[in-house]
């Protein structure tokens, strides 16, 4: 009886693990179909389908959405003929180079030249291409560029104090991207008459110098001068929009070579919030400003010391070859006497993205690296005013950086004529002819009400006013002071007299009075540039430097102009 008992339990057992076992065979059948099912969609998504699914704030640094193709084939084929591109390219870079690098030679040389100079046997890796729509004459290649070189490339270097030194350039690694265009088309072939060649995008350019069979840091500031030298000669002789020009079929291409279009207006107002650089006391800033970073194009600000919120207001004017790939670079900067300076923080301004015509107003974030989108550190703030005119469109808008905007005709008839530029055509001129200007307009402010102080007094009150201040010509006006209130109304005028429109601005900072002395409570930066174009505005100003609080004012700009005999 035992045994029959024991048989069935173990028939029953059995059957049911026999049973299990297939439910979880079926089973995960079923989870390797749907995981199949699953990356058969994922392989069938689009870029577009994964930023639907995901945001790009999610996504980790290395993720990279490329629009660009592989370019295994061309790779393949570049390294074959390598050894040939390398000997007839290496003599045409020395012979377009060398002029360059003696250009920018250092004060310190008296010769710079090249005494070898291969490319090296290992070829350049191409790692995306993709086709820049930007006219109908014409296609436009960009390729992605990565070469590790093993060039042998000898500089020959002699010194005012006789010394030869044979420096020789190694460990060359660059990044970048690589423009071809090719322009114009033309119905016979190969279909277009020439090809431009430059370097459009320097993403990294690293390399070493060594004195062979000595010690470069032997001369002090030697290897940093070359470097220097070295930079800026592969800027000035093939980076965009610098471009070679290769003709294809006969034909005039002067209108494919390097040629100015247009002009850049910049007022570099102040800066806000900046890290602090010093461990005792506060940075001493300064900008320096650039749309090609070239030496003669390289605009350099006074230094603000001792303070994280400067005022500069300086203006400066940028050639500008192409306004839809270039950009002006701000790059804010701690002076530290003789020793380097200590950089604080960067930001850039595309120019495509400016009306031509009319000023634009920006507060840019400062970032330790323009290449790095994700830099989240709050390292400050630089206010500028820009205006971009392309030639050939200056008379069709008025330009509030000019020195001859806001004046009369009469004043402009008076100026020309004592820099002696116009002829005279009657006597009352020539009585005019010495009178100089001295006056170009009056500045009148209405100070209406501010709105949400912060609170200052213990017992939850302010008692407020507004200090006016002319910046350049240091003249001063304040309202009457109102006594407990955190929304005062004032609604007082004061009138300016502005000598120069173009470099004064207007600073009006608000007070609490109190009976043993003042605290500051926040303050407003004008320029005077948008009152010139308007003629007059009103408008609510958030206070720098405060919790909370708004400034309403109304600004009116009437020329006035006077003379006197010189």
């Amino acid at each position: 009886m035992g045994f029959l008992v024991g048989l069935l339990f173990g028939l029953v057992a059995g059957l049911a693990i026999v049973v299990f076992f297939v439910r979880s065979e079926n089973s995960r059948s079923n989870l390797r179909t749907k995981l199949a099912t699953t990356v058969a969609a994922f392989a069938r998504m689009t870029v577009e389908d994964s930023r639907k699914i995901l945001p790009a704030e999610f996504y980790p640094s290395w993720v990279v959405f490329s629009q660009r193709q592989k370019l295994t084939w061309l790779n393949q084929h570049l390294t074959k003929i390598w050894p040939y591109v390398n000997e007839a390219a290496s003599d045409l870079i020395k012979a377009s180079v060398e002029p360059v690098l003696e250009q920018y030679r250092p004060v310190i040389l008296s010769s710079l030249k090249f005494s070898k100079f291969t490319l090296g046997t290992v070829a350049p890796q191409f790692t995306g291409v993709s086709i820049v729509e930007d006219g109908a004459d014409s296609v436009t290649m960009e390729l992605e560029m990565q070469w590790d070189a093993n060039s042998n490339i000898v500089l020959a270097i002699k010194t005012y104090l006789g010394a030869s030194l044979p420096v020789q350039v190694k460990d060359i690694g660059f990044t970048g991207v690589f423009r071809l265009i090719f322009k114009p088309l033309v119905n016979e072939f190969p279909c277009f008459g020439a090809v431009c060649y430059s370097l459009r995008k320097k993403k990294k350019l690293d390399f070493t110098l060594k004195v062979i069979g000595g010690d470069i840091s032997t001369i002090p500031g030697l290897a940093d001068a070359i470097e220097s030298t070295i930079r800026d000669a592969i800027e000035d002789s093939i980076m965009w929009p610098v471009r070679k020009i290769v003709p294809i079929l006969p034909g005039d291409y002067s209108d494919l070579e390097l040629k100015p279009v247009g002009m850049l207006e910049v007022k570099l107002i102040q800066a806000r919030d900046l890290t602090n650089k010093d461990i005792i006391g506060k940075s001493d800033p300064y900008a320096v400003l650039f749309v090609r970073p070239l030496p003669g194009r390289t605009k350099k600000s006074k230094i603000i010391n001792n303070d994280l919120n400067p005022i500069w207001n300086e203006h400066y004017e940028f050639i500008i070859e192409d306004a839809t790939t270039q950009h002006l670079v701000v790059r804010i900067y701690d002076d530290e006497g003789v020793q380097a300076s200590e950089f604080i923080g960067c930001a850039q301004v595309l120019l495509s993205e400016l009306e031509p015509g009319k000023v634009k107003d920006v507060w840019l974030n400062l970032v330790k690296d323009l290449e790095i989108q994700r830099d989240s550190k709050y390292r400050g703030q630089v206010h500028l005013e820009l205006l971009y005119y392309p030639f050939g469109m200056e008379n069709s808008f008025t330009n509030p950086f000019s020195s001859d905007f806001s004046m009369t005709s009469l004043e402009r008839v008076l100026k020309n004529g004592a820099n002696g530029t116009d002829d005279i055509e009657n006597e009352k001129a020539v009585t005019h002819k010495k009178r100089e200007i001295i006056i170009r307009g009056v500045l009148s402010v209405t100070v209406i009400s501010a709105e949400d102080l912060p609170i200052i007094d213990l017992m939850g009150k302010a008692d407020p006013y507004v200090v006016l201040t002319m910046k350049k010509s240091e003249l001063k006006n304040k309202t009457r002071v109102v006594n407990d209130s955190l929304n005062p109304v004032w609604n007082q005028t004061f009138d300016f007299v502005v000598e120069d429109g173009l470099h004064d601005m207007l600073i009006l900072e608000v007070w609490d009075h109190d009976t043993f002395g003042k605290d500051y409570m926040g303050r407003c930066i004008l320029t005077l540039t948008r009152v010139i174009l308007e003629g007059e505005y009103k408008d609510c100003l958030p206070l720098e430097g405060a919790k909370s609080g708004k400034l309403n004012i109304n600004l009116k700009w009437m020329p006035q102009p006077i003379f006197r005999d010189s």
